[in-house]
């Protein structure tokens, strides 16, 4: 079984920075990209940022040059670095990973619960 479990999440005015923290656990042979989600009320989820393995990363362009997305290999741990965080980006944030729970068999995503991020004043 594997799971994963999201942190950081809040209330934050508007012009300011939260860290999200989602780890991987449970039964992995290895990871190939972790990434981060989001979903407002009544809009469709979307991709935030995403990174691979090697440490190639792709972001929204609605989030390019202030949010930043980072990750621990060794601890299975993908952080996102929210800075002058908007109204707009108050959604549920939900972690994912592409992983190989053992050699030889393909990837399968797995989702976090989701952490609830509100921006308002």
């Amino acid at each position: 079984q594997v799971q994963l479990v999201e942190s950081g999440g809040g209330l934050v005015q508007p012009g300011g920075s939260l860290r999200l923290s989602c780890v991987a656990s449970g039964s992995i042979f290895s990871i190939y990209a972790m990434g981060w989600y989001r979903q407002a009320p009544g809009k469709v989820r979307e991709l935030v940022a995403r990174i691979t393995s090697d440490g190639s990363r792709n972001y929204a362009e609605s989030v390019k040059d202030r949010f930043t997305i980072s990750r621990d290999n060794a601890k299975n741990t993908v952080y996102l670095q929210m800075n002058n965080l908007k109204p707009e980006d108050t959604a549920v944030y939900s972690c994912n990973a592409a992983l190989r729970r053992s050699i030889g068999t393909p990837l399968h995503n797995y989702w976090g619960q989701g952490t609830q991020v509100t921006v308002s004043s």
